[in-house]
């Protein structure tokens, strides 16, 4: 159930926010009740993001922060006052549940940054953890926002003009991804799989690829 968090002035309302059951996206994107938010003042490892030991062992920490951050906050209740929209049209808010701010707790514990491009409001909270060495602090972690800098540039399209994304999902099926997309940025083409990048949705259909639905 999704319940709006409105602020009234006079005749005039305006929502500001949302209630709803959590679905854990990634370490700092949620579904609540049905609205995609994205943690404001944080920022967690992607998914398929690894970090090194001090012993020099690689591991999956973006998989494993996305796992613990479902483990203790999957099904729950949130309350989110909006903040801003990000460019990917998702709702930047600050979440509570049972009147625990969430980002707090992610950067308490070391599964999350504070993320000073845009919020001061962790650096505290994540010198604290630090100091600690607890979760991501106990590896070299490459910077979220840099990690996906990298992972865009490694992505370049050969032709400059070319930038739509033809992928091909687990089950064969052809799926194309324009730039905006809610699934662009984090698509990979692997042309040794046979995927391909198009200059025009036109192309792309044509090709056999059908659009994502979002």
């Amino acid at each position: 159930m999704l319940t709006a968090v409105a602020v009234c002035t006079g005749v005039s309302c305006a929502v500001a926010g949302t209630v709803g059951v959590i679905r854990v996206i990634d370490g700092d994107t949620l579904d609540v009740g049905g609205t995609r938010v994205r943690l404001h003042g944080i920022d967690a490892p992607e998914t398929d993001q690894t970090c090194t030991t001090a012993r020099g062992d690689i591991w999956r920490c973006g998989a494993w922060v996305s796992q613990t951050v479902a483990a203790r906050f999957a099904g729950k209740t949130a309350s989110c006052v909006s903040l801003d929209t990000d460019r990917y049209g998702r709702m930047v808010a600050s979440c509570q549940v049972d009147g625990q701010d969430i980002a707090a707790n992610l950067v308490t514990d070391g599964l999350a940054f504070s993320y000073r491009r845009y919020s001061d409001a962790y650096v505290a909270v994540e010198r604290k953890a630090a100091a600690r060495a607890i979760g991501l602090h106990a590896s070299r972690v490459q910077p979220p926002a840099e990690f996906r800098k990298s992972r865009a540039r490694a992505q370049t399209a050969p032709d400059g003009a070319c930038r739509i994304k033809g992928n091909i999902s687990s089950n064969g099926t052809r799926i194309y991804h324009v730039p905006g997309q809610h699934h662009y940025d984090r698509t990979r083409i692997r042309t040794q799989k046979g995927e391909r990048w198009f200059c025009s949705a036109a192309e792309a259909r044509a090709a056999g690829w059908r659009a994502a639905r979002r």
